[in-house]
């Protein structure tokens, strides 16, 4: 009896054991969803415990009193189970250090109680505390999924709650078994056939778990990959689009100035469009690191969601200057707006070093178009920190002031660079200017004059004092 029993455990840890297998050989062969090490170290230390407790029934005499072998296995039992609990907690938020040390002592206590059952105690309450202490385990576990699948509905997780419930079904009904026992079993043999069937069935359902695992993962790598897909088709689109604007424009005079703006503004959408490349790049990296944490995929998200924005704001700019339609427009807040342009700017602002002075007086709203606005401010503030970039000046600060002005709202943006040489301080607004760095390939400013013009406003240039640059915006109130 002992050898079908031990049987049972070999059976059972070498299917475990080809699902580690096959995990690692797909873990290795793909780089897009990393699967969680806590259901990956659960799976190995099942492995061992298996084995262990199949070796530990062929070598045993007295069940009351079994060899120190069985302390290893039930304790690798014990950590197999906190590893799996983990992994479920962790798909509903991130695993605090406090609950890992908890953990890592609870092993601790165990290994040492449980040592001290195995001398003093009987096959009887060894086998009850087992099943009380991974009872409440499963409870965890189940109540950890169903929270889970209220916020993101998986058939994989409803197999795995399925397969704890069923866990925790046997467990009750090992306990129940032992209790009604009425006798200390001594040898293997006096083992009820009912207590080892639900024992072999437990562990069945256990390795039916780690299955349902396995298939969530899976089902994690089908749901990235079509997000992927569906964000690269995005990308293609507005590509597509980039492209059939330029062809458009070809068309339509096929002059050398023509061509000159369709290079600045195949120019002007690839500063978005590279970015968000960058962005999918640092995703994919940290993907098939497996260190990205929950803080990192929502600032890249972020960032993808404001590049996108920034190439769609420009394309719609880039249509209203052949278009003599109305602008759509509506009350805005010009500290809040110059607020957003700043943290889409952030990251350049920072890796340039460049102090950032903020005096936003104002406090009226403007109607304005805030898609055409925003461009306005970024077009300046990107002007800014290339010439702080180039700048030989040891100070670099950007200066922003909006103050309420009659029938309006006038604010500046104000540099500490070099400056634009007088020469070319003239065709600074004018379409395809080269003669200043400032302007990019010569869309930029010429795009924020059209758009404030649109507007009924106005923009001009002047020298900072002390030095640098100075853009000086007037808006008014309401738009005819």
């Amino acid at each position: 009896m002992k050898l079908l029993i031990a049987l049972y455990f070999y059976i059972l840890a070498t299917i475990q054991l080809g699902l580690l297998l096959g995990v690692y050989h797909y873990y290795r062969s793909q780089n897009r969803v990393r699967p969680s090490p806590y259901w990956m170290w659960s799976l190995v230390v099942s492995v061992f415990a298996l084995a262990t407790f199949g070796t530990g029934i062929l070598t045993i005499e007295d069940v009351a009193k079994p060899e120190i072998n069985f302390t290893i296995a039930n304790s690798l039992f014990y950590v197999a189970a906190i590893l799996q609990l983990l992994f479920c907690r962790s798909l509903n938020k991130p695993i605090s250090q406090r609950l890992k040390y908890a953990f890592a002592l609870s092993v601790l206590i165990f290994i040492l109680f449980f040592e001290w059952m195995r001398i003093t105690g009987t096959f009887e309450s060894r086998t009850s505390v087992i099943c009380l202490i991974t009872g409440s385990f499963f409870i965890w576990q189940i109540l950890q999924l169903r929270e889970k699948r209220r916020a993101t509905p998986s058939r994989q997780l409803m197999y795995l709650q399925y397969a704890t419930t069923a866990e925790l079904f046997f467990a009750i009904g090992r306990l129940s078994v032992v209790i009604a026992s009425g006798f200390t079993i001594r040898q293997v043999e006096q083992i009820p056939q009912l207590l080892i069937l639900l024992t072999i069935t437990q562990i069945v359902m256990n390795t039916l778990a780690y299955i349902a695992i396995g298939g969530y993962w899976s089902e994690r790598i089908a749901l990235a990959s079509a997000k992927s897909q569906v964000e690269n088709e995005e990308i293609k689109s507005l590509l597509l689009e980039r492209e059939n604007l330029i062809s458009n424009l070809l068309k339509a005079n096929k002059t050398a100035a023509t061509g000159a703006l369709s290079a600045s503004i195949a120019h002007e959408l690839n500063q978005p469009l590279g970015a968000s490349q960058l962005n999918i790049q640092f995703l994919q990296k940290k993907l098939s690191e497996g260190h990205l944490s929950n803080e990192q995929t929502q600032e890249v998200l972020n960032a993808l969601l404001a590049d996108n924005r920034r190439a769609s704001n420009i394309i719609q700019s880039l249509r209203s200057i052949f278009s003599d339609g109305k602008i759509g427009v509506e009350p805005i807040d010009i500290k809040l707006l110059i607020e957003a342009v700043l943290q889409i700017t952030k990251p350049e602002i920072q890796a340039q070093h460049i102090q950032v002075v903020l005096r936003l007086n104002s406090s009226a709203y403007v109607n304005i178009n805030r898609g055409e606005i925003q461009q306005v401010l970024l077009n300046l503030i990107n002007n800014a920190i290339q010439a702080l970039s180039i700048s030989t000046n040891a100070s670099r600060s950007l200066e922003i002031q909006s103050e309420d002005m009659p029938g309006g709202i006038q604010f500046i943006v104000r540099d500490s660079g070099d400056g634009v040489p007088l020469d070319a301080q003239p065709h600074l607004f004018e379409l395809l200017s080269s003669t200043s760095k400032r302007s990019g390939m010569g869309l930029g400013l010429w795009l924020c004059h059209h758009i404030v013009s649109r507007h009924g406003g106005s923009i001009r240039y002047q020298d900072a004092t002390g030095g640098g640059a100075e853009f000086v915006i007037f808006l008014p109130s309401n738009q005819d």
